[in-house]
């Protein structure tokens, strides 16, 4: 099921979401931030290899996701969560997922580079 959006689509992340979880803490928003990206990295570098535990590192991928507005790589990491689970050829979610966890990072790292 495709995250709801919770304001409009401007962008890998949604800002107001990240801020209402942040509890609007400029500081707390950049610390979570930085741990996303890395655990998305981490995340996407592991799932290349389509491990066994894929659906579970898909599945964590989403949550952390969710949690911080990068409604793309969650709805993207929920594709090939679905895809591993139906047993289906994950080539095309998993460069999705890849894409995704792209665009996401690469707006972390705007924001904490002008922060």
């Amino acid at each position: 099921m495709p995250s709801p959006p919770l304001a409009p689509d401007d962008g890998p992340i949604d800002f107001a979401h990240l801020r209402r979880m942040t509890l609007d803490d400029d500081r707390l928003e950049r610390e979570v931030l930085a741990l996303f990206s890395a655990q998305a990295a981490n995340l996407a570098g592991m799932l290349a290899a389509l491990p066994a535990d894929a659906g579970a590192l898909a599945h964590t991928l989403k949550g952390s996701a969710r949690a911080i507005g990068a409604f793309g790589v969650a709805d993207a990491a929920a594709r090939l969560e679905a895809v591993i689970q139906k047993r289906g050829d994950q080539t095309e979610a998993l460069a999705e997922l890849n894409d995704a966890v792209a665009l996401a990072r690469s707006a972390v790292d705007e924001i904490l580079r002008h922060s």
